[in-house]
Formats: C-alpha cells, sequence, structure tokens
C-alpha cells in the first residue's frame, strides 16, 4: 500500500532547518520536517546548577511544550493544569541526554544552556524533530562564547528519525502521525555524526518484532539520519558548520 504522502519506503517528508529564527535566544531554529514545525531556542547562561557548582563543568538541559493548537484537537496548556505530563518530562528528558552526548562538558565551562522546543505543529515525529532542530541552535549558541581557540564544546553531530513497520510488514522511516498510529512496531533513533547511537527507544505496539527487523530498521534509521546532518549543516552555513569537533 502506497504511503499517504506516496514517500519511499526509505524517504523522509521534506526538512527544512531555519537557524536563528528568534531574535533574542543565543540559539535558535525552526525545523519543519512534513507537517511538523517545532522552533528550538537555546539560552546561556553564566552559572551553573548548585550540585556542579565549583566543578568547572557546564550543563546542557532540555524542556519541550506543544502549544494548544499543535494537533487536531485543542490540548490545555500544561501550566494551567499545574503539572507537566509523563509525555512530557520523558521527551525533554530524552532531548537533553542527546545533546549532552555530544557537549564536551569540561570545555563548556560553569555554564547552563537550556534548549526549549515548542512544537507549533504536530504530524508525528515531534520528538525526533526537536533534536535534530536544539542541535542547531545548540550549535549557535556555543559559537557566541566560543574564542576561536581551543575546543569548541560540541563534539560532533546528533540527530534523530523515527522509522517502523506498518500493518502489511513493511519497514518506513519517518513516520507522520497516522502512520505512527497504525504503526506494529515503532521506534525513535538518536545517532552521532560518528554513527554511535545515543539512544534506541523501539516498542513493538502491534506486535513482537525479530532481531532481523530491528536490524533493518536501524540502518534504515541510519541512513535517515546522515540525510538529516546534512541538513543540520547546510542551516548551519559555512561559518558555523567545520565547529563541531573544532579542536583549535
Amino acid at each position: 500500500m502506497p504511503r499517504r504522502d506516496l514517500r519511499r519506503v526509505d524517504q523522509l517528508r521534506p526538512v527544512r532547518i531555519e537557524r536563528g529564527y528568534q531574535r533574542y535566544p543565543a540559539g535558535s531554529a525552526l525545523i519543519e520536517m512534513g507537517h511538523t514545525r517545532v522552533v528550538c531556542a537555546a539560552t546561556v547562561e553564566e552559572r551553573v546548577p548548585f550540585f556542579l557548582k565549583g566543578a568547572g563543568t557546564g550543563w546542557v538541559t532540555a524542556e519541550y511544550s506543544m502549544l494548544p493548537g499543535a494537533g487536531s484537537e485543542r490540548t490545555a496548556r500544561e501550566a494551567i493544569r499545574g503539572h507537566q505530563t509523563g509525555r512530557t518530562q520523558e521527551i525533554q528528558r530524552l532531548i537533553g541526554r542527546a545533546l549532552r552526548a555530544v557537549v564536551d562538558m569540561k570545555e563548556l565551562g560553569e555554564r547552563t544552556i537550556h534548549i526549549d522546543c515548542d512544537v507549533l505543529q504536530a504530524d508525528g515525529g515531534t520528538r525526533t524533530a526537536s533534536i535534530t532542530g536544539a542541535f542547531v541552535a545548540l550549535v549557535e549558541a556555543c559559537a557566541t562564547f566560543y574564542t576561536r581557540r581551543g575546543i569548541f564544546p560540541v563534539r560532533d553531530y546528533v540527530a534523530a528519525v523515527s522509522v517502523g513497520i506498518d500493518a502489511e510488514n513493511t519497514p518506513l522511516l519517518d513516520l507522520c502521525y497516522e502512520e505512527d498510529a497504525r504503526a506494529m512496531v515503532d521506534m525513535n533513533l538518536v545517532m552521532t555524526g560518528a554513527g554511535a547511537f545515543v539512544e534506541v527507544q523501539g516498542t513493538g505496539e502491534g506486535r513482537a518484532f525479530s532481531r532481523a527487523e530491528m536490524n533493518v530498521l536501524l540502518d534504515l534509521g541510519e541512513c535517515g539520519i546522515h540525510e538529516l546532518i546534512e541538513q543540520q549543516k547546510t542551516a548551519l552555513g559555512e561559518v558555523l558548520s567545520w565547529l563541531p569537533g573544532r579542536e583549535g
């Protein structure tokens, strides 16, 4: 059965990343993956959490939220409800872990970088889009205090994508909401530019899956992440794309 948007099974949705989307944060980006749109901002604070004071290292933390009108039905703001859902907490922890995996905290110094990911429109893959877009904002923010000497705090690229298996047992890359809702197997992958896994979140939603099927999904996701990293480099441009991994 053809995909709703007629993509190949191994094809990403149209991707667009606009760096410098917001005026005030040190780094920001708007990422669009199909109809999913997320604004990612990175703010630099010249201090660290209490548990890191005097340690000479920095910290990267993330927050995630969806606008009330981001989905087909309005959802109340979590601030009004007075608490975050478990889903929100899980996603923002994932974003933070993914970014910290490629940051040298010693080189960051005693600074905290706050990442804010706000979903403007959701059509599947909001957490993976948030990671991919937040990386661009993170690099832009770190460039504001990097002196062009020594080691750049961001040591490698990192991006994320969803993969899954549909009801006809077809592996798919970059699921939209409709595909995700119907998937027999659903997986989110986070990988570095060097090809190392940061996170593999896989669930047999409709059935169990084999090691062979998992390997197919990992290969599919890896190809997609390579494409996303190229999109990140394009968004960062010649001025910033060379900074991750720089050592003086």
